[in-house]
């Protein structure tokens, strides 16, 4: 095997074990409130988030042909890499992927380890413009495009992560409140049974549609790394053989749970009962599908985050924990620099050491840093037996239904 080749190898498969974290990671955004509102089982909930998002890995490739190019320039117009970058047989391009995927998994397990639900994309996308800026400087990355459309890391990543919580939000805090307008002096008992069954459809919608942007972004990195080996030539299309791949390790990851944020999202910002879960999932699941039609990379986790809290707000006498929210959004603001920096140092570690040796040494150190991470779970472990336990450690209070007469 040749210098590049085995570098190829070490990113495809640090490709696919990022692609397995953002399963696990995610696995809350479409699932957290069905879990929380026992509207499906804790494992019958991520074995069928699993299921749609393997399906729907395979329903598009629009986030996948522009993942990488949107971000940084290491691309010609055409898709390409740029033949500067190729010189050396492609093994310093290479290394840029690689140290950007490390800095994506170090920062996707930090998170899952603290229970904060952050971006996985916003983790990838900081990931890779760290090692962008270290190998290629400011000029390599791409921050406004050309100016003709929303493109580049403010288009395609900064101001997506500004809107699509709050439309996200509005769209739940409307549907919840129309929710409990329309069902006003309904027994409960009636209308939990029935929108525990809405649940369960729109959880089902927001993993299909999870499938259909996240996986992509994992396909269109390991593309753009058999381009710059010459592996492969067509611009247009992804290999089948990284479709399912990447299809797998997302619904592997996916179907093993990630717990601790599951509990955060499903249980620490409000107290969720099926008809707000309904409104908040199917608002979040409109803005993902919407946002892969268009080509937009953006956080499902922002979109899910937001859609909770507007069901919270849309809720009549529901609380929203603040400080829950708080910390989450103080996570979203640093992952990318966050997530940069590592990006930035895993690449000056490789170009340090050099060649294979440097690669090889980048993926020892993400081996050590998530061997150390995943030990430290196995202290206050959370999985599907106490991941519905009471957040503050005391039940939670039925909602009582709100009378006719005072919702007219």
């Amino acid at each position: 095997m040749t210098e590049t080749s085995v570098i190829l190898a070490l990113v495809v498969i640090t490709a696919l074990a990022f692609d397995f974290t953002n399963g696990f990671h995610d696995t809350a955004n479409a699932m957290a409130t069905s879990i929380a509102t026992k509207a499906l089982r804790p494992k019958t909930a991520v074995a069928l988030s699993g299921v749609l998002n393997l399906v729907g890995a395979f329903l598009s490739v629009e986030v996948a042909l522009t993942v990488t190019n949107a971000v940084v320039k290491i691309q010609d117009k055409s898709g390409a890499p740029k033949a500067e970058l190729l010189a050396d047989g492609g093994s310093g391009l290479l290394l840029i992927i690689l140290a950007g995927l490390v800095g994506g998994i170090v920062w996707n397990l930090l998170t899952w380890l603290l229970g904060l639900p952050s971006s996985s994309s916003h983790a990838l996308f900081g990931g890779l413009v760290g090692a962008t800026l270290a190998g290629l400087g400011v000029a390599g990355v791409n921050w406004n495009g050309d100016g003709s459309k929303l493109d580049g890391v403010v288009g395609k990543v900064l101001l997506p992560a500004v809107i699509s919580p709050v439309i996200a939000g509005v769209v739940a805090v409307a549907g919840t409140w129309v929710i409990f307008k329309i069902t006003a002096g309904v027994a409960a008992r009636f209308t939990e049974k029935g929108f525990r069954w809405g649940q369960i459809g729109s959880a089902s919608l927001v993993s299909l549609a999870h499938g259909t942007n996240d996986a992509q972004k994992t396909m269109g990195v390991i593309t753009l790394a058999l381009i710059a080996s010459g592996h492969w030539d067509d611009l247009e299309n992804i290999p089948l053989w990284v479709k399912v791949s990447a299809a797998l390790a997302i619904a592997l990851g996916t179907y093993l749970g990630g717990w601790r944020i599951i509990r955060t999202l499903g249980k620490g910002i409000t107290d969720i009962t099926p008809p707000q879960g309904t409104a908040a999932q199917s608002g979040a699941a409109a803005v993902i599908l919407a946002s892969s039609h268009l080509g937009f990379a953006l956080s499902t986790t922002h979109v899910a985050t937001g859609s909770v809290i507007g069901s919270g707000l849309g809720r009549p006498g529901a609380t929203v924990r603040w400080a829950v929210a708080g910390r989450m959004v103080l996570a979203w603001l640093i992952t990318l620099p966050s997530a940069g920096l590592v990006g930035a140092a895993m690449w000056w570690v490789g170009d340090a050491v050099g060649g294979m040796a440097g690669a090889l040494v980048v993926f020892a150190l993400l081996v050590a840093a998530s061997g150390a991470m995943y030990l430290r779970s196995r202290s206050g472990k959370v999985d599907h037996e106490n991941v519905n336990d009471d957040w503050d450690g005391v039940a939670a209070q039925p909602v009582t239904p709100i009378p006719a007469a005072a919702a007219n």
